[in-house]
Parts: C-alpha cells; structure tokens; sequence
C-alpha cells in the first residue's frame, strides 16, 4: 500500500472539520482519556468529514471502537500493541500502523505484519515526553532498508524545511501533530505542507 505523504495527527474532529477540506487526504484522530459515548461521537464525525472529501482515516489506539464503527485503519503504540487483539483486528479487515523507537520495537512490529511502520521521534518534540534521543535522519535510512517495501512513517519535531532530508533518506510519509496545531495560523501552515509535500512527490515522479 501507499500512503500520502502529508499525515496530519489531531485530537478531535473539530480539527479533522477545519483542515482536512483544505486537500488532507491521510489523517489521525488521536484522543486521550475520553469516555466511549465521547469517542464514538467524535469518530463518527471524523469518519463523515472524512469520507465527504476523500481522506484516509486512522484511528489511534481504540481499536474496538474502530471495528464496532466501522473503520478500517488503526494505529497502535508499542504499550497499546501489547494489549491488543492483533488476530481481531486483521479479521475485521483493518489496516494496522505501528509506532517503533529502537530495534527490540522494530521486530515487535514486523511481527504483526503491520501495514506501514512508523519511527520517531526525527527531531525533539515538544508533544510528549520521550525516553528515546532524537532518532535523525540516518536512522530513516536504516529503517527503511529493514523494512524493505513496508511504508515507512517519520514522526517528531519535523517541518516543511525539514520535508526534504526526512524524504531523502527514505521516508515515504511524514506525521505532523503541534507543528500545525499550534501555529497561530493551522490553515495556512496546513497548506504549507500540502505544497512541500506535493512538491516532493513530483520530484518523485
């Protein structure tokens, strides 16, 4: 499979209203601590907005709800991994995502046949605290060669000037969360990155 280059990462579907109409077309709805009635709701309406312009939705780590509401893509953390029902998942025909940080987490990943890997953080971020060093772009390059054809995701700290380097060495998307949710201006930061990241796929060709 491929995945879009651009790969938006927010909280609510009040954020997947406001940007996804602007060309979005891969994004993930990531909610911490919310009740399921709450849930459901805001995956409900992410899944509207979603469908009504063409964009692939991702849902983080409640992958249950995901099922019962007829999603087709998760993404799990490692800890969330190890709590899940793969085998449920991969029955019920979704797509499966996985985040990695070092080699021990690279093979907990592979093993689940995931459907994209994603490795971070690139750079220092600011979203959570990490345990992991900043991973640079010559891990890209490695990852990438260890997972062969499996799309590759770079997550943390990244940019539009950072887009490059991340492509160069191997990335096939790049995740952003704070770069543009916290921009005094999110729509145009997000079409900042729609032209960077479509500038890069038509070098690619």
């Amino acid at each position: 499979m491929k995945l879009d280059p651009f790969y938006l990462i927010v909280d609510s579907s009040d954020w997947i209203t406001r940007l996804v109409p602007l060309g979005v077309k891969l994004v993930q709805l990531r909610i911490k601590d919310m009740d399921d009635a709450g849930l459901r709701k805001e995956i409900r309406a992410s899944r509207s907005i979603c469908e009504e312009h063409d964009c692939q939705l991702i849902i983080n780590d409640y992958w249950q709800l995901a099922i019962e509401e007829g999603c087709d893509f998760v993404h799990l953390g490692q800890e969330d991994l190890a709590d899940a029902d793969v085998a449920a998942i991969k029955d019920a025909g979704l797509r499966l995502g996985v985040s990695t940080h070092d080699g021990e987490e690279l093979d907990t990943a592979l093993g689940t046949e995931p459907d994209y890997v994603a490795l971070g953080p690139v750079y220092p971020t600011i979203l959570k605290k990490m345990k992991w060093a900043p991973q640079g772009l010559e891990k890209i390059g490695r990852w990438k060669k260890q997972i062969g054809g499996l799309p590759l995701v770079a997550i943390g700290g990244l940019n539009p000037d950072r887009l490059p380097g991340v492509f160069e060495n191997g990335a096939d998307s790049a995740a952003v969360v704070t770069d543009i949710t916290l921009n005094s201006d999110p729509e145009a930061r997000t079409r900042e990155w729609l032209a960077a990241t479509e500038t890069w796929r038509s070098a690619k060709g």
